[in-house]
């Protein structure tokens, strides 16, 4: 039987390559459709947070573990702070702000069913999130910027936060081997839909995903 430390080594190591080009400069390009300038990294972000949002509160809303429950109610709560924090970066009312298409990792994670799963899931979309947000902070460093770029690290270190109690949490669902195999295929299929996104886009863009930047 694998632990939550084994368990994140392994899904970093198998999705090693979309992972890092996740973190690429290319993740903005691909993220704001080439209109790499502060409204559109600010729009795309908004739109991610909003999905994080709705996910998070959703699974909350049917998880039978009340401490699973509460972590998800918690991260619910910080990734609707997040959203309406950019929305004041934006200086846009939400009512005002109409969120894009949900992004494909979300469509994944709602999908997901059972603890396990969605434990694992959130470590995945935690780790490609964690891999874009610093490139946000890079963008606004860059834009000489660094009151925005705090921000943007603040929401790193509450993923930092969301992570490490999702692992806590992990540990104490899995009870078998199997659980932990379904928990990383959970978190590596989160990874891939991420992945497979970025991919799309920048292809339709005529961009090669390919090249680490």
């Amino acid at each position: 039987m694998t632990d939550s430390e084994t368990f994140l080594e392994t899904v970093e190591t198998e999705n090693q390559t979309p992972l890092s080009r996740l973190g690429s400069s290319k993740s903005l390009y691909a993220a704001t459709e080439g209109n790499i300038d502060t409204e559109p990294v600010l729009r795309a972000t908004a739109d991610a947070e909003y999905a994080a949002w709705q996910t998070f509160a959703g699974w909350a809303d049917d998880e039978v573990h009340d401490d699973v429950r509460e972590a998800f109610e918690t991260i619910a709560t910080a990734e609707e702070s997040h959203y309406e924090a950019v929305l004041d970066e934006l200086g846009i009312d939400a009512d005002d702000f109409e969120p894009e298409e949900t992004p494909a990792l979300h469509d994944y994670l709602r999908d997901l069913e059972g603890t396990v799963e969605r434990l694992g899931g959130f470590v995945g979309r935690t780790l490609a999130s964690d891999r874009s947000k610093s490139q946000t902070v890079g963008f606004f460093v860059g834009n000489a910027d660094p009151q925005t770029a705090s921000l943007f690290r603040e929401f790193g270190d509450d993923l930092d936060d969301q992570l490490e109690r999702a692992l806590a949490e992990l540990e104490d669902a899995c009870e078998s081997d199997e659980d932990w195999e379904r928990a990383e295929d959970a978190a590596s299929g989160a990874i891939e839909a991420a992945y497979g996104e970025y991919v799309e886009v920048l292809e339709g863009m005529g961009a090669n995903p390919k090249p680490v930047c």
